[in-house]
């Protein structure tokens, strides 16, 4: 009988390699089999160059491990790291989908969906900030959306840091980095909301925000309703006291909105003028009234 699992490109540690995959990320990234609790996973093996000493490598796994505490819906969930010939390897889940640029396509996202997701991202950053870690990685490159439509964010930064100088400029932003992790400052829970707001800043109009200061988003796509500008541009406030003070709070200023959306898609759909046909109705039931009408009359003057 043959196995349905392919023969194994490597190993490294008790997960044998399947197949390499395009990395969105530093190193390399591999479908492989964890021969201990037979299931799927991904790995990804690290360039030698970004841990080339000892400790430094320690440190990684070290950090790496402890992400293993998180547990969320919509977070990649983290299942071991480890050493292999002086490389720092990760073994998360493997999930089948899209990122969530390609699930733009390049076009506006309607902003009910947008929202729907933000939602999400901003749960899963928030479950993270407490327990204690700021994500640091958010971009639509590293945001996953599964086959079922939901929303993924990588449980280890570095899954987004890929080909960034380490020397930090002063007016340079990298990637979605809010604008003091730009200028080399330390980044706490807000500096991820400006990452959100980044996010779902590009979502609503394809394009990425300036981090002195953004247009609202209807400006580029009329769709999006005055109520959602407020969020995304508080979201995305160059001063970190001015944002949104944790992702819990701008969570619930989502979900709000949300329904207001969905309030407003149901009377709109209940404000749908009727029909040719249904407006026929009224007329073809006088003229059943009136028809009937006339054969009583009929009738009584017969009998009369």
């Amino acid at each position: 009988m043959n196995s349905t699992i392919p023969a194994p490109i490597g190993v490294i540690a008790h997960y044998n390699l399947l197949e390499r995959l395009e990395p969105s990320g530093p190193g390399e990234l591999f479908r492989a089999r964890d021969t201990h609790h037979g299931r799927t996973v991904a790995i990804r093996l690290l360039p030698a160059d970004l841990t080339p000493g000892t400790s430094d490598r320690e440190g990684l796994v070290a950090q790496a491990r402890a992400l293993m505490a998180l547990s969320h819906p919509n977070i990649i969930t983290l299942f071991g790291a480890g050493e292999h010939d002086r490389r720092v390897f990760i073994a998360f889940e493997f999930l089948r989908g899209q990122s969530l640029r390609a699930e733009t396509t390049g076009r506006p996202m309607n902003p009910r969906r947008a929202v729907e997701l933000a939602v999400q991202i901003t749960d899963a950053v928030g479950d993270a900030h407490a327990a204690g870690f700021v994500h640091g990685g958010l971009s639509p490159d590293s945001v996953m959306v599964t086959a079922k439509g939901h929303a993924k964010i990588p449980t280890f930064h570095l899954a987004s840091q890929v080909g960034f100088d380490a020397a930090r400029g002063e007016s340079t932003l990298h990637d979605y980095d809010s604008p003091e992790e730009a200028r080399g400052e330390p980044a706490d829970d807000r500096s991820d909301v400006y990452s959100i707001g980044a996010v779902l800043y590009e979502m609503l109009t394809t394009r990425r925000p300036h981090h002195r200061g953004a247009s609202a988003p209807s400006g580029s796509n009329p769709r999006v309703p005055a109520e959602l500008d407020a969020v995304v541009l508080k979201a995305l406030s160059p001063r970190p006291d001015a944002r949104y003070q944790s992702a819990l709070a701008l969570a619930g200023d989502l979900r709000a909105l949300g329904s207001i959306l969905d309030e407003r898609e149901l009377a709109e759909e209940e404000e749908i003028p009727p029909s040719s046909s249904s407006r026929a109705t009224p007329l073809v039931a006088a003229l059943i009234v009136v028809a009937l009408g006339g054969a009583v009359l009929i009738w009584w003057l017969g009998h009369k």
